[in-house]
């Protein structure tokens, strides 16, 4: 594994963002589009976690958000940040949560 300078992670903007909607995305089978809720500003992402999670589920989490990720197109749609996982043993995504109640937009330290 690669060691990065403390300098680098520094750059990395990681904050709590609550999932407010989830909708499908025509023609899509691993895609959902989440609508966040960071701070005072709602965000769109796009997330290939459509075979693992319901939207019922998703709607309402606490997640742990890449917040200043460069945007990626998916289509005519733009994804602002990338939420953060594990895997478990056969490699299905654990979404990254907080274990209390917390507002979103807080910064992850």
């Amino acid at each position: 594994m690669e060691k990065v300078p403390f300098s680098k992670w520094l750059e990395i903007e990681l904050k709590t963002a609550k999932i407010i909607d989830v909708q499908d995305i025509e023609g899509k089978d691993k895609l959902f589009r989440l609508t966040l809720e960071l701070g005072e500003e709602q965000r769109t992402l796009v997330a290939g976690i459509k075979k693992f999670y319901s939207k019922e589920e998703l709607i309402g989490k606490t997640i742990i958000l890449f917040a200043n990720l460069e945007p990626k197109k998916f289509g005519d749609i733009e994804s602002n940040g990338m939420l953060l996982a594990a895997t478990d043993s056969v490699g299905r995504p654990i979404l990254l949560t907080t274990d209390k109640e917390t507002k979103s937009g807080c910064k992850i330290m």
